[in-house]
């Protein structure tokens, strides 16, 4: 999973709702997406989509 958007450099953590992904796994935030990027990866011509989360681990008893 990326950190980081490939086009602006801007943070996505694990649990960020802003990334949103192509079927490559190219990742990008929602303000890219929605502005230069009008929904469309650059590297692929692919849709972007909402990345899945993935939640933190739970703290060991």
């Amino acid at each position: 999973m990326k950190s980081q958007c490939e086009r602006c450099a801007a943070a996505l953590p694990h649990d960020s709702a802003d990334a949103l992904i192509c079927s490559y796994e190219c990742t990008f935030c929602a303000d890219c997406v929605r502005g230069p990027l009008g929904g469309v990866c650059p590297n692929c011509g692919g849709q972007l989509q909402p990345r899945p989360t993935r939640l933190a681990k739970p703290a060991a008893a």
